[in-house]
């Protein structure tokens, strides 16, 4: 069982967009996964124009691969060294918590992360 920043179980992200390294909704990972999609963030514009400028446009359409392109609002697993990139340019989006994979914890600190929880 995968665990969350929190020590529970990992919940699910987002399967709308259908999002996580296996595509299975969660912010699982494993040796595979180099960038760490760890985070599950709730993406704004903000963040979406801070990515794009990063070289990780997330929000234009690539209908090749299946990929509608991200919206603010969305839920999406982020790599863990972005959110922490983004935290550092003022710029980091809220976190879903629960479905915050412990390993961002490599990355991130939990105090930083509880600051930026997204609530429903």
């Amino acid at each position: 069982m995968a665990l969350n920043v929190l020590g529970g179980e990992l919940q699910s992200c987002s399967f709308d967009p259908l999002t996580g390294w296996f595509r299975d909704g969660c912010c699982n990972t494993d040796s595979g996964d180099h960038g760490v999609h760890t985070v599950c963030a709730v993406m704004t514009a903000e963040f979406l124009e801070f990515s794009k400028a990063a070289g990780n446009d997330l929000s234009t359409p690539q209908t090749a691969i299946g990929f509608e392109g991200l919206k603010p609002g969305d839920q999406w697993c982020l790599c863990a060294s972005r959110w922490t990139e983004a935290l550092e340019a003022k710029v980091a989006p809220k976190v879903v918590l629960e479905a915050t994979h412990a390993r961002t914890l490599e990355w991130a600190n939990l105090e930083d992360l509880e600051a930026h929880r997204h609530t429903a």
